[in-house]
């Protein structure tokens, strides 16, 4: 199993995470294959110095959809920060340039990120 690590201070975060998902997917080997997990693991540190637009944080909205009327939640990026850290924040970026899947799931447990 292959490790590769981050550091994020002073990056923006679609750089890193852009970065981040190639390298889960396994794009860069030799021996990609689409329909397969690479055993590649990914670490990602200092999350919390990535370097996020004050407007962006306003703007940027998480939704999710419960599956019944009215269940549809919104909120901030300010305000998912808060909640959960800025490890979600991260995490929430690469799952949005994972391909949307069976694999997915699978692919985002090789990742981790620490604060």
């Amino acid at each position: 199993m292959k490790n590769y690590t981050i550091d994020a201070t002073g990056e923006s975060l679609g750089r890193v995470a852009s970065r981040t998902a190639m390298l889960l997917r396994g794009k860069g080997e030799a021996s990609f294959q689409p329909h397969l997990v690479p055993h590649i693991s990914v670490t990602v540190t200092n999350a919390s110095k990535l370097q996020i637009q004050p407007a962006k944080f306003a703007q940027t909205q998480y939704r999710r959809y419960s599956g019944y009327p009215g269940g549809l939640k919104q909120e901030t990026m300010a305000n998912l920060a808060l909640r959960r850290g800025y490890p979600e924040l991260f995490r929430q970026a690469v799952k949005g340039m994972l391909p949307n899947n069976k694999l997915r799931r699978l692919i985002l447990k090789q990742l981790t990120v620490t604060a």
